[in-house]
């Protein structure tokens, strides 16, 4: 039978004691070492980005098809002899590029494409490796936060897709008649490495604040404004999406008059290709008119969704969107030089890179309207 307890007994004393709280709490029973991860992913952010301005420049020099077969391993190594780079030319010189466009050209101008294309298939090996390094070592060290294994691994899945991917678009130039690679194939690769990209930034964005952060501005975040920046991702990823059709077939350096092209609003000969669905890839006319037309819409939304952010009671937010309306801007002239003067690689590489700068920056908002920062009342 239980003691019988005093009316006034002190109940502290008798209670069973709790475990003090202890400041960080949520943040320490996640684990893992976020600070370490963000740094690896900043490590991976900025290979990509390398990555794509060579993709970019592999491009413009037409370097693209000058390794035509796909060996991730044994490629690493280029041709060490002068047996060696005679084998790798005779490769070159049976497929339709070389025979249609490039015939005759010297062991020297081989190299010069040779070498492009092998670094950019290198540097995508290095990402790999980098990638590998830091998954498993945090693996292994258990310091991943709860939560996070599953996407860093994809982050890694997708690197290996994009170097199947990157094969099977330059496999759609070694045979036929074609030139280039495959006009949509070349979009593909471009927009996963683009999504890649997105990924890493927002995982750099999220492990920059700590959980409890995190908790808190999502209690406060602007719903609409958040929506908004979400379509004005997509609606950028698409544009993005476009230009790759362009660049695929050299849309670019046709129709060198703005805001008309060849005279006239629409461009000559539309729907002219059989069937249908191929001019949308392949009419070098029509695949640069979409570009254009994009442009335009997407600078109309992005100006509505900036009028929007201007009435954010954040400071960081409206900077944030701020920061995408300038680039906006610089980006439309950069797109509007490059075509005026036919897409030469220097203007052409900086449009590219205004798209990466362009999509960081939207993402960064996107996170601001979606986590707000905190502020002091000064502030």
């Amino acid at each position: 039978m239980s003691k019988k307890r005093a009316i006034f007994e002190e109940v502290a004393n008798a209670a069973p004691k709790e475990a003090p709280a202890v400041a960080g709490g949520i943040d320490r029973g996640r684990g893992g070492a976020r600070r370490g991860i963000r740094l690896w992913l900043m490590m991976l952010f900025a290979l990509v980005v390398v990555m794509i301005a060579v993709g970019g420049l592999t491009r413009l020099t037409d370097s693209g098809l000058s390794i035509t077969v796909w060996e991730p391993i044994k490629g690493a190594i280029p041709p060490l002899t002068a047996e060696e780079w005679q084998a790798e030319f005779d490769l070159y010189r049976a497929i339709p590029e070389y025979q249609l466009q490039n015939k005759g050209m010297t062991m020297a101008e081989f190299q010069f494409i040779y070498w492009w294309e092998w670094g950019h298939r290198q540097l995508g090996r290095v990402i790999g490796l980098v990638w590998a390094l830091g998954f498993f070592g945090f693996l292994v060290a258990r310091k991943i936060p709860k939560g996070w294994k599953l996407r860093l691994l994809g982050l890694g899945v997708l690197g290996g897709m994009q170097g199947a991917i990157g094969w099977w678009m330059v496999a759609s130039g070694l045979t036929g008649t074609m030139l280039d690679v495959a006009s949509y194939r070349l979009a593909t690769h471009l927009g996963l490495a683009f999504v890649i990209l997105g990924l890493i930034a927002w995982y750099v964005f999220l492990l920059g604040r700590e959980e409890r952060d995190l908790m808190q501005a999502r209690r406060v975040r602007e719903d609409k404004l958040f929506r908004m920046g979400t379509g004005l991702m997509h609606f950028a990823f698409l544009q993005i999406l476009i230009g790759a059709l362009v660049a695929g077939i050299d849309a670019g350096r046709n129709y060198t008059d703005w805001p008309l092209m060849a005279g006239a609003f629409l461009p000559p000969d539309l729907f002219v290709l059989e069937p249908l669905w191929r001019n949308f890839f392949e009419d070098d006319g029509l695949v640069q008119f979409m570009h254009r037309m994009a442009g335009y819409a997407l600078f109309l939304f992005g100006l509505i969704v900036w009028l929007r952010a201007r009435r954010s009671p954040n400071a960081q937010t409206r900077f944030g969107f701020n920061a995408v309306m300038a680039v906006m801007l610089l980006q439309m002239t950069l797109g509007v030089a490059t075509v005026m003067y036919s897409a030469p690689w220097h203007i052409a590489i900086v449009h590219q890179f205004g798209a990466v700068v362009l999509w960081v920056l939207i993402l960064r908002a996107r996170f601001l309207a979606g986590y707000p920062a905190f502020e002091s009342v000064r502030g």
